[in-house]
């Protein structure tokens, strides 16, 4: 069995959601100005973010209610029996909320103005040297949809700790599933016994 259960971790995950839905909701600049937010943002050379984390926006507000749903529903779902929640329920969300958020954290770095993807090599630098901020990138053409509000250090970190989160849950979740069905199995044996020692 794991060290930390995975109804601990989907706890917290959804707590987290919880916690930023709340933040958003009454203070986006709390979460803007995380020290996460910064180190991530520095490392990978991410652009900053708009100022739209400076103050409360129709957008924000949304985010916030599309949060807290995730995270009270995703609670309630804790409270079912364990066969239900971690062997079906889980055991299908957990690998497509991971992916998804690896694919949004990679996208949001892979296709930024600091991507290695769009970087110049310059004499005495390899192509993989850390990333200048803000990005001096001539071949970076920003694109015309949306998708470039997503490429900031705030995104980034979100769906960063989104995968390593739902990722812990993976894993976990495949130590405690063998433990489950085993015990689910013996149980079905004693009862199986019972009935046989009854004569049924």
């Amino acid at each position: 069995m794991p060290l930390i259960s995975s109804k601990t971790i989907l706890t917290s995950i959804s707590l987290f959601h919880l916690t930023l839905a709340f933040f958003l909701l009454t203070s986006p600049q709390t979460i803007s100005d995380q020290a996460i937010i910064y180190l991530l943002g520095e490392s990978l050379g991410l652009p900053h973010h708009s100022r739209s984390f400076e103050s409360q926006s129709p957008a924000l507000a949304f985010l916030a209610v599309v949060l807290a749903f995730l995270g009270v529903t995703d609670l309630v779902t804790l409270s079912l029996p364990d066969e239900v929640s971690l062997l079906h329920h889980w055991t299908m969300q957990v690998p497509l909320r991971t992916l998804f958020s690896l694919v949004l954290s990679s996208y949001s770095f892979l296709f930024s103005p600091s991507s290695p993807l769009f970087s110049e090599t310059k004499s005495g630098s390899s192509y993989l040297s850390h990333p200048v901020v803000p990005p001096s990138s001539h071949n970076y053409v920003p694109t015309g949809w949306g998708g470039d509000a997503l490429k900031n250090r705030v995104f980034f970190t979100f769906a960063f700790v989104e995968t390593v989160g739902w990722f812990w849950v993976w894993v976990t979740l495949g130590e405690e599933r063998r433990g489950l069905i085993m015990k689910k199995e013996r149980k079905e044996r004693r009862e199986r016994e019972r009935r046989g020692s009854n004569g049924w």
